[in-house]
């Protein structure tokens, strides 16, 4: 199974951008589904997530800005990040996530950043 990220770009500071990402082939067993990232220097930290059944979370640097959602895409697993009033500190590579009980897999990355 492989994911593909995209929507990534460069937006001014107060913009919105939409991740998307995708998997390959329809992903069983499901325990969440998230989006990370990583700025330069720094650790890879969650954005959101999706735990299947329950909760959303979100970081709290990003609570009301960005908006997490998963769907079916024509078979296939899906998750979005809607983020709006984007701001400098958002800048970062933007990964998606999905978890399974004993597996877990990684996006290769999307490039975000928020400048004037």
């Amino acid at each position: 199974v492989q994911l593909q990220a995209s929507g990534g770009g460069l937006v001014q500071p107060g913009g919105s951008l939409r991740l998307s990402c995708t998997a390959s082939e329809r992903i069983y067993d499901i325990n969440s589904m998230g989006w990370y990232r990583q700025a330069p220097g720094k650790q890879r930290e969650l954005v959101a997530s999706i735990i299947v059944g329950g909760a959303i979370n979100y970081a709290d640097s990003v609570k009301g800005r960005f908006a997490i959602s998963t769907t079916l895409d024509n078979g296939k697993n899906a998750v979005y990040l809607q983020m709006s009033s984007l701001k400098i500190e958002d800048t970062a590579v933007y990964y998606c996530n999905v978890r399974q009980q004993d597996r877990n897999y990684w996006g290769p990355g999307t490039q975000v950043t928020v400048s004037s």
